[in-house]
């Protein structure tokens, strides 16, 4: 008779078992970088790298239409800066069409952005 052995570590399930691997080429600023972490955190360089990969969040690229409506935004920025400072300048009734022109011009971009962002 064979008895059973008790004790040990128990069998990690099929879902628990790390069985794919890839190679990741580092440049050395970044292995020292992951090398130092893993010291810090008392790891190997594979579970911090296991950590950071678990941890984060990937998010799709921004698409042209959506690059094409931040650029407008920045240039509506710039637009509204220089209205407030002709509206210090000569006085803030001769500015307020403008400003008003522009702020609506950006709350339809906003909302350009905003349904894009939805979509995807």
């Amino acid at each position: 008779m064979m008895k059973e052995k008790k004790g040990g570590r128990p069998k990690l399930s099929p879902t628990e078992k790390l069985k794919y691997r890839i190679a990741v080429n580092l440049c050395t600023k970044d292995y020292y970088v992951l090398k130092a972490k893993a010291i810090q955190a008392g790891m190997t360089c594979a579970e911090v790298a296991r950590l950071a990969i678990s941890g984060c969040q990937v998010r799709q690229r921004l698409t042209t239409e959506q690059m094409d409506c931040i650029r407008k935004l920045s240039s509506m920025g710039n637009n509204l800066n220089q209205i407030t400072r002709k509206a210090n300048a000569e006085g803030y009734s001769n500015a307020r069409n403008e400003y008003l022109y522009l702020a609506d011009k950006i709350d339809n971009a906003l909302t350009l952005l905003e349904d894009g962002s939805k979509d995807s």
